[in-house]
């Protein structure tokens, strides 16, 4: 078994503006297809080390109790237009270790985007607890959907991130 899924789809779009999506706090809630996301608040990401907060509910899955809170997006990996990684920090302790992304690679058809949900590091706590992938496969197909409507919409710029 592993402790990573990959899915990857073709979205008819410059990765310029799906990164776009990437960046913007909002964009994540706009293209969360579990329904845990509902809402975000921090700017526009540029680097690695940038952070923005999360507003959560956890009864959008129904498998663990913990209701609606908040966690920190810190961005781990970030290569403009072709790589964004990040993992979430929150109130839990021991912090957990799992990290989501996106790769994005231009192909003739728009932009091969990869999305990945990576929990080979979590702390041994979280492996026992048996709560992972806490994100299936179905639900990261689903989110790059969603992503490839949104991203060919034209996803509006947060006007006060650029």
């Amino acid at each position: 078994m592993t402790d990573r899924i990959e899915v990857q789809r073709t979205i008819d779009a410059p990765a310029s503006d799906i990164f776009a999506v990437l960046t913007d706090p909002q964009g994540h809630v706009a293209i969360d297809a579990t329904g845990m996301l509902q809402d975000a608040e921090g700017d526009r990401v540029r680097a690695a080390g940038d952070t923005f907060v999360v507003h959560m509910d956890r009864e959008a899955l129904n498998d663990f109790p913990m209701g609606k809170y908040d966690v920190t997006v810190s961005i781990r990996d970030f290569e403009q237009d072709a790589l964004i990684s990040w993992t979430i920090l929150g109130r839990i302790r021991p912090q957990i270790g799992h990290v989501y992304g996106y790769r994005l690679q231009p192909t003739a058809d728009g932009t091969l985007v990869t999305s990945f949900y990576d929990w080979s590091d979590i702390d041994q706590h979280w492996r026992d607890a048996g709560i992972f992938p806490v994100i299936s496969e179905s639900a990261l197909r689903a989110t790059l959907g969603i992503l490839d409507r949104t991203a060919k919409r034209g996803y509006p710029r947060s006007s006060t991130n650029g």
